[in-house]
C-alpha cells in the first residue's frame, strides 16, 4: 500500500513486523522525482530551470487569483470545443462528441447555477452542440435517439 503525495508516491507498512520500504528518491529540478537535481545543471540549463519554475509560480499565482467560477467555465467551454472538432471531423467521431457532449452536461447539472452568467451561456452553447449532433447524426444516417 502507498499514499500519494505531492512529492510522489510514499510506501506505507501497515504491519509492524515487517521491514518499511525505502524511502523514494529525492525531488530534483521543479520537485521532480528522480529528475536531476539543480546543481547538476550547466549554468546555462539552471538559468532556464529556475525560469521555468518562476513562470510556473507566477502561472499558479494567477490561478490562486481567478475566481473558480471562471476557471471551471473555461473548462467547460473546452469540453464544447472538443465536441465541435469531433463533430467536424471526416467522418464525424460521434462517440468521441458524445463524451465531450456528456461531460459537459453532467458538470453543467451540477454548477450552472453557480456560475452566474457563464451558467446561462454555456447552458445555450451546450443545447446548441446537442442539436448540432442530432443533425448531423441524422445527415449522416445514424440512429436518431
Amino acid at each position: 500500500m502507498s499514499l500519494w503525495t505531492p512529492g510522489g508516491e510514499i510506501p506505507v507498512n501497515r504491519r509492524r513486523d515487517e521491514p518499511s520500504a525505502p524511502p523514494p528518491p529525492a525531488a530534483g529540478a521543479a520537485g521532480v522525482v528522480g529528475g536531476p537535481s539543480l546543481d547538476d545543471l550547466s549554468p546555462e540549463e539552471r538559468a532556464q530551470a529556475e525560469q521555468l519554475m518562476a513562470q510556473m509560480a507566477e502561472v499558479q499565482e494567477q490561478i490562486i487569483a481567478t475566481p473558480a467560477a471562471h476557471l471551471v467555465a473555461n473548462h467547460l467551454m473546452g469540453l464544447y470545443e472538443v465536441a465541435a472538432i469531433k463533430l467536424s471531423a471526416e467522418p464525424p467521431r460521434f462517440d468521441d462528441a458524445q463524451l465531450a457532449i456528456d461531460a459537459m452536461a453532467g458538470s453543467l447539472e451540477l454548477v450552472a447555477d453557480r456560475l452566474g452568467e457563464d451558467g446561462l451561456t454555456l447552458r445555450e452553447a451546450l443545447r446548441q452542440i446537442q442539436m448540432a449532433f442530432v443533425q448531423l447524426r441524422r445527415e449522416q444516417g445514424g440512429p436518431r435517439d
